[in-house]
């Protein structure tokens, strides 16, 4: 694999029980629902509360790559738990918890989709949702459902030792947007795991001349563990270089944003990833007299990816807090995917954002008057720039990117079919459009239809099944969903509805319930809601839905609303 770290571990059981015993006195910090208070515990005290629980879910029968899905808020009964499947032998699977991010309606029906899809038997989550799914009739709910409690009272199986694994067997499973709305599962090799990590510390710290474990103290973040970049970059980055890391949770910084950054100057020298709306947040919701005493001078490293990075937002941030010791060369643009499983490049010039004027053919629907540098390959891994044809596409030219290294994912579990699509003889098509300059990427758009949205990827399907549930469309009356630029807000969702009724009569009360729909099923709000006459959604010949079509419509003014 090669490493600047001597004996780099192989898994990551390995990986823990190096942490255990070589990092004493580091660990994970977790905030409390205020920001406020902390329950830290070090490297060694996860280790022995993974075991334990391991040993637990042993008792219950938790076999060798049984899929187990962990449904619970940044917390240390989420580490115990996803630590605890994975020394077991089986296959940890972090979904969102309700509330908060994910309505509790919504969330119980893909739960049971994944449970399904998958085959699992068991979820860990809280009682209280262990409760909505029996009050909702799901058959899992009764014995399939494993609350912390419920963990803590089960005894250790006598003489239990964690599983081994070999480095090229599957680790985990990581849920990302399918093509119908339902979570894929992305395979995760130790391997990949491993590596992804420890080359992204390299990336970091190149500005630096040294890894970034060899000059920072921690990390501070909140993104959720279900989340690629929170799992693989804000917990098994620290753990293996043996940073401290502090979290929050991600509905704090969303109600209190300044705890971030007040936290990122309390706690050393630091570096932390976000989406680009994270950083517009600060902007709009705190100001740097909010933050009298704070020292942001200590913050390395701003990694910025996840979602279209926008040069306003970087200089929005950069004019409010380099007063307080932000320095502008510290934003780092990034680009990655879970099936990376995280990075993929980083900008390592310590240049701060740099941009290119957007070329002909970038998505104008993303609002790029300047494209991001997201930087050059980590270690061992390349990038190439597709023709549909699969030939290469010369310097300057968009093209799909695609991704080869040993961080590509294994393939989508029980889905030959997408993972024939996206694996392409050892390449990752990423169904991302780009072009490189001078060895660097810089993204331009999307070919696949995905909605990413303050961070968060959303297949239309989502939005639309919650919108056809309103209005009993989803036969000859369609609903269909995209995403547009709506200036530094980045991304934002809009709704067309097709009505067989051309009246007006209703419609507001139509679309006030779409909007309620969708914001509680998905904790979203919808930019804009058109109503147009049956059968104005363009379609194929085969009746898919034209979804870019549509949205070039709508950007054009060429839609045919009908006024409400």
């Amino acid at each position: 694999m090669g490493t600047s770290l001597p004996d780099a571990p192989a898994t990551i059981p390995e990986a823990l029980a190096r942490a255990a015993r070589d990092y004493a006195g580091r660990g994970i910090g977790i905030f409390d629902n205020r920001g406020r208070e902390v329950e830290r515990k070090t490297y060694r005290e996860l280790l022995d509360l993974a075991n334990r629980n391991a040993a637990r879910f042993a008792t219950l029968g938790v076999g060798a790559r049984e899929p187990v899905l962990v449904s619970l808020p940044t917390s240390w009964s989420w580490m115990e738990s996803w630590f605890g499947v994975l020394l077991c032998g089986g296959w940890p699977v972090a979904m969102a918890a309700p509330g908060g991010m994910a309505a509790a309606e919504a969330q119980l029906h893909k739960v049971d989709q994944v449970m399904d899809r998958l085959g699992a038997r068991r979820i860990v989550a809280t009682d209280a949702f262990r409760e909505q799914a029996r009050a909702a009739g799901y058959p899992w709910a009764e014995d399939g459902v494993l609350t912390p409690e419920g963990l803590s009272a089960i005894a250790p199986q006598a003489g239990f030792r964690p599983r081994s694994a070999e480095p090229g067997a599957i680790a985990f499973l990581q849920l990302t947007s399918g093509s119908t709305g339902l979570p894929r599962a992305v395979m995760i090799p130790h391997s990949a795991a491993v590596h992804n990590p420890l080359a992204s510390s390299e990336a970091i710290g190149a500005p630096h001349g040294a890894p970034a474990h060899a000059w920072a103290d921690c990390m501070v973040a909140w993104l959720p563990m279900y989340h690629d970049m929170g799992l693989i970059g804000c917990l098994m980055l620290p753990m293996l270089t043996g940073l401290d890391v502090w979290l929050l949770r991600p509905t704090t910084f969303l109600a209190r944003p300044r705890l971030w950054l007040e936290h990122l100057g309390g706690h050393g020298v630091s570096f932390a990833p976000a989406p680009n709306f994270a950083y517009q947040l600060c902007v709009e919701r705190v100001s740097a007299g909010e933050l009298e005493g704070v020292d942001l001078s200590g913050w390395r490293a701003a990694l910025t990816g996840a979602e279209t990075v926008r040069p306003e937002t970087t200089s929005a941030f950069c004019d409010a807090f380099t007063r307080i010791g932000f320095a502008r060369e510290a934003f780092m643009p990034c680009y990655g995917l879970a099936e990376g499983p995280l990075a993929v490049t980083f900008d390592m010039k310590r240049e701060g954002v740099r941009t290119l004027p957007a070329p002909a053919g970038a998505d104008s629907g993303l609002g790029l008057a300047d494209v991001v540098c997201t930087g050059a390959p980590i270690r061992d891994t390349r990038v190439r720039i597709s023709a549909p044809d699969g030939s290469d596409r010369a310097d300057g030219r968009i093209g799909e990117v695609w991704v080869h290294g040993p961080g590509v994912f294994a393939g989508y579990f029980n889905d030959p079919e997408a993972t024939a699509d996206a694996l392409r003889d050892g390449w990752l098509a990423t169904g991302d459009l780009g072009f490189l300059h001078d060895g660097e990427l810089y993204l331009t758009g999307r070919v696949k239809e995905v909605l990413i949205v303050r961070g968060q990827n959303l297949m239309p399907d989502e939005l639309e099944r919650l919108a056809d549930s309103v209005t009993g469309g989803g036969g000859l009356t369609r609903s269909a969903a995209f995403s547009v630029a709506r200036g530094v807000e980045g991304e934002e969702a809009v709704m067309v509805v097709e009505v067989a009724d051309g009246q007006p009569e209703g419609l507001a009360d139509l679309e006030q319930e779409i909007r309620v729909r969708v914001g509680r099923g998905l904790s979203l709000p919808l930019a804009d809601v058109v109503f147009v006459r049956r059968g104005r959604i363009p379609r194929t010949t085969s009746g898919k839905m034209q979804r870019n079509e549509l949205r070039r419509r709508y950007l054009d003014g060429e839609l045919e609303r009908i006024d409400r």
